[in-house]
Formats: structure tokens, sequence, C-alpha cells
């Protein structure tokens, strides 16, 4: 086979340090890490959150690891964050799910509609529940130290 054929589709999931409320326009930060995810050939497929978190659902070329990319999202956002806003940071780590290409348009629209989700459940709910759903060993008091 002369080609290499791939479908790395993820969920990634991150916060604002100590999950504080700093992302005074989430929707211009939206349109900025599409920019990002553009410039480095990822394919964003949806990008959303609130004041203090971001889910991606993105697909990954063959030869980038999720780690790669969530740190050049990371970095690249907190640089623009830090000209734009008083800036605090990323909580170190990220949560970063396989999505099923079958099941993208459910993580679109759960991605698209999380001002409303985050009326009925925190942060650390969603976070917690994500863990569980995608059968992640954890221990909940070292998610968010």
């Amino acid at each position: 086979m002369g080609h290499t054929y791939t479908a790395t589709l993820f969920h990634v999931v991150f916060s604002t340090k100590e999950r504080v409320p700093a992302i005074a326009e989430p929707a211009e930060l939206w349109a900025y890490l599409a920019g990002v995810a553009r410039n480095l050939n990822y394919e964003s497929l949806a990008i959303g959150g609130t004041q203090n978190h971001i889910h991606v659902l993105c697909r990954l070329p063959a030869d980038v690891p999720i780690s790669e990319a969530v740190q050049k999202l990371k970095s690249n956002s907190s640089r623009w964050l830090r000209e734009n806003d008083r800036w605090p940071g990323w909580q170190e780590g990220y949560g970063a799910f396989s999505v099923s290409p079958s099941n993208v348009e459910t993580v679109r629209r759960y991605i698209q509609n999380q001002p409303e989700h985050h009326k009925r459940r925190s942060f650390e709910d969603e976070f917690v529940a994500l863990l569980a759903k995608s059968g992640v060993a954890f221990n909940r008091a070292e998610i968010f130290a």
C-alpha cells in the first residue's frame, strides 16, 4: 500500500488554571484556535466551551501525537490571550478522548451546546463524567490538584 490512511479524531478538553472564568470572549478564542489548528494542518470539526474551559473536536494528521497537538493549541492560545487580556494560563494537563467517525455529529452538538449544558452541570462534574464514560482510570482527588 503506497499511502497512509487514518481517522484520528479526538475530543480534547482543557481548562483555565484553577478553572477561573478568565476567557472574556470565548467565541473569539474559538475562532483563534480554529486558525491555529488550520495553520498546523489539524482539521477542527468543532470548538466550544465557556469562560473556564475549551472543547476541541479535531482530526489530526497521522504523524502528529495528541500530546504535541494539545501542547501547540495551548501554547499558541496562551500567547494570544496574554496579548489581549490578563491571562492566568491553562491548567496543566488535558483530557483527550478518541471519537468514532460515526459519533462526530453527536460530539459536535455536545461541544456547540456548552453554555446551555453548564447551566446544569459544573465543568468538574462534566470532566469526571467524560473520564468515566471513556473508561479512563482516575482518582477524583488528583484530577484538579
